[in-house]
């Protein structure tokens, strides 16, 4: 039976980006995917026909340019198709734009509010500073600040150094920034509740807190920092859907000699006096590997994958309480044509964009609250996408796929697992509300896909529906990730690494933690990783 030197478990974008770097560095790898094609999160199909739908994961922009670079992903048919524009509804029948030109931006807020226009400057400076200090973090091993080892020391150094280039003043509002709930920071700079709705919303997307709970200003950070062509913040579509982004990692994956199995579902990693020697999959077959990597989930590879015989008492205890919960779910929508929105004038640039229906913060504290009493939210945030306004490659000529992104949908509907009639009547809240403020939705509806975390855990495989595989909160992060003692990617169990967003820097559609955990594979087996970009800075 042939031997891999490297056996992945599960084909998602992670998973993907450390497979190419292995298999680059001259190793023979193999990827195995349960389903019948790779992505994970990050995958378009063709649910009906003429439409493509990003099933999960929709827009892009985190994903780290250095790994692009490396991998050649633009020779392999990726393209980001950055958007401008968006716009939050409000009650009363108006609405606030939004777009990437700053001044013009600023100008919008001032139709509501000459002050509010005047802090936007203060409070894009403060935002960018914090982006400044953790943007380099993201492509760097987080150190073990218990550790005595030189490279941890230097390490941590490099955080000092950082943290040092602040002010003292500077330092006091980075300690506060990290642990403050999103509500209240933006209570320091704006009065009106529409402007600060429209900069919460990237506080709660995909965290199961609200927008008045602490730690949730760091998670905004976290959607701040992506870029697009260069455009620091800059979010945009993938041409073909977010599947495009894992086709082309496939692709470059396979152009290296790689292998992908998909249809291979893992049951089991198996292990021999404390080091993994392969995977067995639920038909009984036995695929062995020198190394394994996981790209499933923390709670997934160590609680369902691995004998609990073979990991320490107090890994496994920290695993089962490492934070995640799931709070989204999604729809995904054909439509006949391109929806109207009488709010908007003629021809705006705002409808290529994300559009919102939720215009205060209090508004996305009651629908927490929903979600907290084991309910989906009556009145729910939507972040609602029309990627065919731009790429039209989605849908048929004329019609169009809108993806709408909901928070707060419970893993369990008071306490009890979802029913197609849960599903059913979660999508009619959602389409209720956008008919609220586009008439004729409705009737232009071809076909729907629905995705509670019922869905989301039994097809992706993230446990609870959690789209971060765990909670970005401060006591998850870094060395924290996703427990003290094991945040750089390897495990109690030797030749066993994990990749996935359940370790440093988190989650999002980014490929950072399947770099970082490649990196540290590399440096385990004494390769040297001239194929990747910035290898000074983690090696």
């Amino acid at each position: 039976m042939k031997k891999y030197d490297v056996v992945m478990i599960g084909g998602g974008h992670n998973g993907l980006v450390t497979a190419c770097y292995l298999q680059r560095a001259g190793l023979d790898v193999i990827v195995l995917e349960k389903n019948a094609w790779v992505g994970g999160a990050a995958t378009s199909r063709e649910l009906t026909p003429g439409f493509l739908y990003s099933n999960c994961s929709y827009v892009c922009s985190l994903f780290r340019p250095e790994i692009m670079r490396d991998l050649e992903l633009p020779k392999h048919g990726l393209q980001v198709i950055s958007y401008e524009g968006g716009a939050v509804f409000t009650r009363d029948g108006d609405y606030l734009a939004s777009y990437r030109d700053h001044d013009s931006h600023r100008r919008e807020f001032a139709r509501f509010s000459k002050r509010d226009a005047e802090a936007y400057d203060r409070y894009a400076r403060d935002v960018t500073r914090q982006c400044r200090f953790i943007q380099p973090l993201l492509m760097r091993t987080a150190p073990d600040p218990f550790s005595f080892k030189p490279r941890d020391l230097q390490e941590m150094l490099y955080l000092a150094r950082k943290f040092g280039d602040f002010s003292p003043s500077e330092m006091a509002a980075t300690l506060r920034f990290w642990t403050m709930s999103i509500s209240d920071f933006l209570d320091e700079y704006f009065e009106t509740d529409v402007v600060k709705a429209y900069l919460a919303l990237s506080g709660i997307i995909g965290t199961a807190l609200g927008p008045m709970s602490p730690g949730t200003a760091y998670v905004l950070l976290h959607h701040y920092m992506g870029e697009v062509d260069g455009s620091v913040g800059a979010w945009g579509y993938a041409r073909g859907g977010m599947g495009a982004v894992t086709s082309a990692l496939a692709s470059s994956f396979k152009a290296s000699g790689g292998t992908i199995r998909t249809g291979a579902d893992v049951a089991k990693i198996m292990t021999h006096r404390g080091k993994a020697t392969g995977a067995v999959l639920a038909d009984g077959e036995e695929v062995l590997g020198k190394l394994v990597v996981s790209n499933a989930d923390v709670k997934r590879t160590f609680l369902k994958l691995v004998d609990e015989s073979a990991l320490p008492e107090r890994f496994v205890h920290r695993v089962r309480h490492f934070k995640m919960r799931g709070s989204s779910g999604k729809l995904n929508i054909a439509l006949d044509s391109l929806p109207e929105f009488p709010a908007l004038p003629s021809g705006s640039s705002c409808i290529r964009g994300d559009l919102h229906f939720t215009d205060t913060i209090e508004r996305m504290e009651k629908g927490y609250d929903d979600w907290k009493a084991g309910r989906w939210s009556a009145d729910p945030f939507v972040d609602m996408m029309i990627p065919t306004t731009l790429d039209p490659t989605m849908a048929p000529p004329g019609k169009h796929f809108v993806s709408c992104f909901v928070q707060y949908c419970p893993p369990k509907v008071e306490g009890n697992e979802w029913t197609d009639a849960d599903r059913d009547a979660f999508a009619e809240t959602v389409i209720r509300q956008i008919s609220d403020y586009s008439p004729g939705f409705r009737e232009r509806i071809l076909h729907m896909e629905v995705r509670t975390p019922r869905e989301i855990e039994q097809e992706v495989g993230l446990t609870e529906g959690n789209i971060f595989q765990g909670e970005l909160t401060f006591d998850q992060l870094l060395f924290n990730r996703p427990v003290p003692g094991y945040a750089q990617y390897r495990s109690p169990v030797r030749g066993l690494y994990i990749c996935g967003s359940s370790t440093h820097p988190g989650g999002g559609v980014m490929g950072a933690p399947g770099r970082n955990a490649a990196a540290e594979i590399l440096r385990d087996l004494r390769h040297a990783p001239s194929h990747m970009s910035s290898a000074h800075d983690v090696i």
